[in-house]
């Protein structure tokens, strides 16, 4: 078994599990606890004044290319962040960030930002090809359900379990570039490799599709 064929049984698995007991993945005061951690969001807020510049003041970016935070996992934001400092993920801005902030302020920007209400395209998604990705999969071509690693309408499996990200709402251009990435092996920090064993599958039509159905959630 492939690294990347390991990553999609252990997303199947925990989609098993917690088929089995109460999922809440919302913005109800408890799910907000749990996914912020144990930073201070009220600091955070002004720890993160840098990061709004980008990612806009409640965390939903105005440039389709640049991520919204808005609602995701803080320890998902941190392990990010920290993989721009190690090297496993590039990019140029990012990257020159990564080295001005402290791991005590990085808790609480990332407790600020997952404190705000999920992010969210405001529709209900058209695209049916993205559609039936994301709720189907073609498990023929190794492709599983997006939603079986991320949850109800891309919003997380739960509050605490945030190894695989909250995508529903994601910017298009963000989500059609990592997509891109994923497939190309320009970016491979996912757990298990999962995200290069799914991608390397799709076609620019189909990247495409997922990005424009995704992004609307």
């Amino acid at each position: 078994m492939t690294r990347a064929q390991s990553g999609i049984s252990a997303c199947l698995l925990t989609v098993t599990l917690f088929a089995v007991v109460p999922v809440f993945a919302d913005d109800s005061q408890a799910a907000i606890k749990l996914r912020m951690g144990s930073g201070d969001p009220a600091v955070g807020a002004t720890t993160s004044a840098l990061c709004q510049g980008c990612h806009g003041e409640d965390g939903n970016s105005m440039d389709s290319l640049i991520p919204k935070l808005a609602g995701q996992y803080s320890i998902y934001i941190a392990k990010q962040f920290r993989n721009f400092q190690t090297g496993a993920r590039e990019h140029q801005i990012m990257s020159a960030m990564s080295a001005i902030i402290s791991d005590a302020e990085l808790v609480d920007i990332t407790a600020y930002f997952a404190s705000q209400k999920q992010m969210s395209g405001g529709g209900k998604g058209g695209n049916k090809v993205g559609e039936n990705l994301f709720t189907k999969g073609d498990m023929d071509r190794g492709i599983p359900p997006c939603q079986s690693c991320h949850g109800l309408n891309g919003k997380g499996q739960a509050p605490d379990v945030y190894d695989y990200p909250v995508i529903g709402g994601q910017q298009k251009g963000y989500l059609k570039t990592q997509l891109n990435h994923w497939r190309s092996g320009e970016r491979s920090n996912s757990i298990g490799g999962v995200m290069n064993g799914v991608a390397k599958n799709l076609t620019d039509a189909e990247i495409e599709a997922l990005a424009d159905y995704i992004s609307s959630l």
